[in-house]
């Protein structure tokens, strides 16, 4: 199975930031740009991601990732901001930021240790890319120049939220709308 843990923003949190971009990808489309949006309900920031967890691991992962979450405490957030990966003079991702005080930071790296620790005991092969809090918004087919997408990111701050629990999500490529991902969410695991 192939899988991720990841921090779930309310509702209001996405309406929020969707309502702030629909405009914007009206703009996109009708200036030619191709972008892949990605789809506000399945918006989520990816504490830990893993291509494969065995089908044997998934009760002992559950209970790692419980554990994991007792550890921690909730934080507060808001997107705020944005950029674009690799660099926005060559975009392939276009992503918002988060907004939060330090020790909230440093809490929410904390969750993403925990969670890729709970992944590699579990059994789980694990992302080794450095965690890195974002939301990805679009994917573009061809590397491009997004400067002025994200200097209109970074007037952006929505409201914040409190992050109290993490979640264990299940990712089947290609059996969502359009072909995209269907996520599916295994297991919910409170802060303390």
């Amino acid at each position: 199975m192939r899988a991720f843990v990841a921090a779930l923003p309310p509702p209001e949190a996405v309406e929020h930031l969707d309502a702030f971009l629909s405009s914007r990808r009206e703009a996109a489309a009708l200036s030619g740009r191709h972008y892949r949006w990605t789809d506000p309900s399945q918006w989520h920031l990816t504490l830990a991601f893993s291509s494969e967890v065995p089908d044997r691991a998934l009760d002992d992962l559950e209970a790692r990732l419980e554990r994991a979450a007792r550890k921690r405490r909730p934080v507060e957030l808001s997107f705020a901001g944005g950029g674009a990966f690799p660099h926005p003079d060559r975009a392939k991702v276009l992503w918002s930021g988060l907004l939060a005080s330090e020790d909230d930071r440093v809490e929410l790296d904390r969750m993403a240790t925990g969670a890729r620790a709970a992944l590699g005991k579990a059994g789980a092969q694990v992302d080794g890319q450095r965690f890195r809090a974002h939301l990805t918004l679009a994917r573009l087919g061809h590397p491009d120049n997004v400067t002025s997408f994200v200097r209109v990111l970074d007037a952006y701050q929505g409201p914040t939220w409190t992050l109290d629990e993490v979640a264990l999500v299940a990712s089947y490529l290609g059996e969502g709308p359009r072909r995209r991902p269907r996520h599916e969410v295994i297991g919910t695991y409170p802060l303390a």
